[in-house]
């Protein structure tokens, strides 16, 4: 499925270099000329799509009728809970199963497909992969980009997890091989089904990436591009250490300023506020996605909102990547330390790890005083280890799985 996750158009665009032609079966595309993949219409051009009737089923209870419901939203969210587990299992999307299905025993009648590759999320994708693996015998590659029942946001009930995990165990036994994006979850995969789990991260394309020189802001410009996520991320605290650094004279605020691009928060309007940072923090809203990588190129210092959570340890974001791309340095603030993201930029020497308060401000100072003294902030980013992490090391990466598998057929 083409929305089933960014590895796949950048598997797409990237395979062929490795001597394999990507066939993509897929729910209808749709026309959004700022894609986070790119135009559709430009990936039909480049690429072989199989674009199929669809399903979705759709929420039957509405945010108005539980605002208007007072008191008994609770109750009623409850009760769409349970309704959701049994309607929509294992996922919203089952209804593409029988389209998907038909499509592919015509592609396999007509054509010689010497593998596949399936895309979690949805669960959908895998339960359709499995199908045609049992009927056809093709070696067969399961993607995870998140967990499936070893999720630690999964949100259901602990019954339907015990019929799901089952789903799962059966589903992905006649898989040949597990691909997901962590050491951490690929540990995880191994020890419940049994067989061995690659690790392959996400990354960027390296057709987006910085080249040339570009003009950057006159400010001391931190940039958070995305959207923040309430209760696991914290802005506050580089709020906090900025307020510190203003208020003992570190810091000129008019020197400063930290730009949101993305859905705009209630959270951090109010933590703004608290801290008095109302002239230095400003909320953009949403921008294309084109301009959003503009925004980057051209900051001091780029955002990271590490996870607070501590069941998210061994968890990429998809935005450390682009970050990466854009080739400026990264301030990562929040979590625990000694993680993937600490591991990442020590790896890349891309930025700064900061899981405190205290180890903000000694960054933001240093970094501050370096930007008065140079008129900028270096960047001293190694362009070999950050390549390591673009989409066409990453097909490499699943070339050589696929290979192996073929060469064993």
């Amino acid at each position: 499925m083409f929305y089933a996750s960014p590895r796949i158009p950048g598997l797409a665009k990237y395979l062929p270099e490795f001597g394999w032609q990507p066939i993509i079966l897929t729910v209808p595309l749709g026309e959004d000329p700022d894609s986070r993949f790119g135009p559709p219409n430009d990936f039909r051009k480049k690429n072989q799509v199989i674009e199929t009737h669809n399903y979705t089923s759709k929420k039957t209870v509405g945010l108005g009728a539980r605002k208007r419901l007072g008191r008994w939203k609770p109750l009623l969210r409850f009760v769409y809970r349970r309704y959701s587990e049994i309607v929509h299992y294992p996922d919203k999307e089952k209804g593409w199963i029988s389209f998907a299905l038909n499509a592919g025993e015509k592609l396999l009648e007509n054509e010689a497909v010497d593998a596949m590759i399936s895309s979690y999320s949805p669960a959908t994708c895998h339960i359709i992969a499995q199908k045609l693996k049992e009927k056809h015998k093709i070696p067969w590659v399961a993607d995870f980009r998140d967990l499936w029942t070893q999720n630690h946001n999964y949100p259901y009930s602990p019954l339907r997890k015990f019929f799901e995990k089952r789903l799962e165990l059966r589903t992905l036994s006649t898989a040949d091989a597990l691909v997901t994006t962590s050491t951490f979850w690929a540990e995880k995969l191994k020890t419940l089904h049994g067989k061995a789990a690659y690790t392959i991260t996400n990354g960027f394309d390296p057709e987006t990436i910085a080249k040339g020189k570009v003009q950057l802001t006159k400010k001391f410009t931190i940039t958070y591009t995305g959207q923040i996520y309430t209760g696991k991320q914290d802005p506050s605290k580089l709020l906090a250490a900025l307020k510190t650094l203003i208020s003992e004279g570190t810091i000129d605020p008019k020197n400063v300023e930290v730009r949101f691009y993305g859905t705009e928060t209630e959270l951090l309007k109010r933590e703004t506020e608290r801290y008095g940072l109302s002239d230095v923090v400003r909320q953009y809203g949403i921008i294309p996605r084109t301009a959003s990588f503009e925004k980057q190129r051209e900051s001091q210092l780029l955002l990271l909102l590490n996870w607070e959570d501590p069941l998210e340890k061994g968890t990429y974001t998809g935005k450390v990547f682009e970050y990466l791309a854009a080739q400026r340095p990264i301030l990562v603030t929040g979590g625990f330390g000694n993680d993937v993201i600490e591991e990442l930029l020590a790896e890349t020497n891309s930025g700064v790890y900061c899981s405190t308060v205290e180890e903000i401000k000694k960054a933001a100072r240093e970094l501050y005083l370096e930007y008065k003294t140079k008129g900028k902030v270096a960047y001293h980013g190694m362009v070999e280890k950050i390549d390591k992490y673009s989409y066409r090391e990453m097909a490499k990466n699943f070339a050589e799985i696929l290979g192996n598998l073929t060469e064993r057929r």
